[in-house]
């Protein structure tokens, strides 16, 4: 049983919960970072931080004290999004903006923040879960379409620059909606989530795509 620390940034009672549990059955100790005002039924020892992902300033006090609480982390899952609904014409560059900052500069700094911790142990996992948006933009979605597309290619070019230092930086693209007792059910992309992580070096996925 690994007792190294799980973060799962982003978590909600869908997937980023699911993940959070996934990774506290696997022996982890898992810190979440979830909205204002929002807890998560998690185990006891369990840690709960709350970050507004899109004001800036607000995710690095959150991540000191994750730091301080359980040390570098081990594996990383990088789970918010944020959306405006309408097509290009009609987004709001301000809107548009605060969006980005959840689904772009946010992840970048947990990425940063995420590979200095792990370099110090040698190793470790940073995940983005991004969405059929970044691979097919659909018509009213535009600022989901930008924000899933930037994030997996952050994502993968974290993959490209952590792996020489033994770091598994990778995306698991969800196509579709999650839902409880589907084939995009919360508990099944947290299992994929897992899988990444325990995959082995020189078997490692930069992109994993469900269903």
């Amino acid at each position: 049983m690994d007792r190294s620390t799980a973060v799962i940034i982003g978590a909600g009672p869908g997937i980023g919960a699911a993940a959070a549990r996934r990774f506290a059955a696997e022996g982890f100790r898992v810190a979440a970072v979830v909205r204002p005002g929002g807890t998560l039924d998690l185990p006891a020892d369990a840690l709960q931080v709350e970050a507004d992902l899109a004001r800036e300033g607000q995710l690095g006090p959150a991540l000191a004290r994750i730091r301080a609480w359980g040390g570098p982390a081990r594996a990383v899952v990088y789970n918010a999004s944020a959306g405006a609904p309408g097509g290009a014409e009609a987004l709001d560059p301000e809107r548009a903006l605060a969006d980005l900052r959840v689904n772009v500069l946010a992840p970048l700094e947990a990425g940063r923040w995420a590979a200095e911790g792990m370099r110090a142990l040698g190793g470790g996992t940073l995940l983005f879960t991004g969405g059929g948006l970044g691979l097919a933009p659909k018509a009213g979605m535009a600022s989901g379409c930008l924000g899933k597309a930037a994030l997996r290619s952050l994502a993968l070019n974290f993959s490209l620059e952590l792996e020489p230092d033994g770091i598994h930086a990778a995306t698991l693209t969800v196509c579709g909606f999650v839902q409880p007792g589907t084939a995009l059910s919360p508990d099944r992309v947290a299992g994929a989530l897992w899988d990444l992580h325990a995959q082995p070096p020189g078997a490692w996925d930069r992109e994993r795509v469900l269903p």
